[in-house]
């Protein structure tokens, strides 16, 4: 998990002429992200949330720009930083989308990077909620491939830990891996990251 690679989660598509302040923001912002610039990133799309106020999207983004670097750390001040300053920014969204499956998805994920931290202390506290809010995601959105992996993924780690058997795992990876494949995302900057990661984790279930 602390290996999640900063490319999952980029959208380069969206990198390119755009008609409104809105789409040239978002554009720029990851833009800026796929260079490398997280922090910058993370700045712009604060910007674009303060002034979209009614699009959780902004918010969303700052939360999972956040959220992915601080898997790259080992600094106690700088994971709780950035997972802090996500969590903050996925609140305001959580609040006015309770039932968004993405949004619940990405909380499962703030979940994760604490516990991919610091296992002792946040495991046994944090893993249920993470497990619960894949279910919830999944109850909204059954075949939404970031649900399925996450969901996936975050029982294998578990296992590997206790000794368990992976296998009924890796045959959800490889169906999110089926699901990424159909995923149409209903707006064009709708998260639809997650594909590659799977398809890491799947060639580690054949090892």
């Amino acid at each position: 998990m602390k290996k999640i690679l900063f490319a999952l989660a980029l959208l380069t598509g969206f990198i390119g002429w755009s008609q409104t302040a809105y789409e040239k923001g978002m554009s720029k912002a990851f833009e800026l992200w796929g260079q490398g610039n997280s922090a910058e990133a993370s700045a712009l799309f604060e910007r674009i949330a303060s002034a979209e106020k009614d699009n959780w999207l902004p918010n969303y983004y700052v939360a999972l720009v956040n959220t992915t670097e601080s898997f790259q750390s080992q600094d106690k001040e700088k994971v709780s930083a950035l997972l802090n300053k996500a969590q903050a920014a996925l609140d305001l969204e959580m609040v006015k989308n309770p039932e968004n499956d993405e949004i619940l998805v990405m909380q499962a994920l703030i979940y994760t990077g604490w516990v991919a931290f610091d296992p002792m202390t946040n495991g046994m506290k944090l893993s249920a909620k993470v497990m619960e809010l894949y279910d919830q995601a999944l109850k909204i959105a059954p075949e939404n491939p970031r649900a399925v992996f996450g969901r996936a993924e975050y029982e294998m780690g578990g296992a590997k830990f206790f000794g368990g058997d992976i296998k009924p795992m890796c045959a959800e990876v490889d169906r999110s891996i089926g699901l990424f494949e159909k995923f149409k995302p209903a707006t064009p900057y709708a998260p639809q990251w997650g594909k590659d990661r799977a398809l890491m984790v799947q060639q580690e279930c054949k090892k």
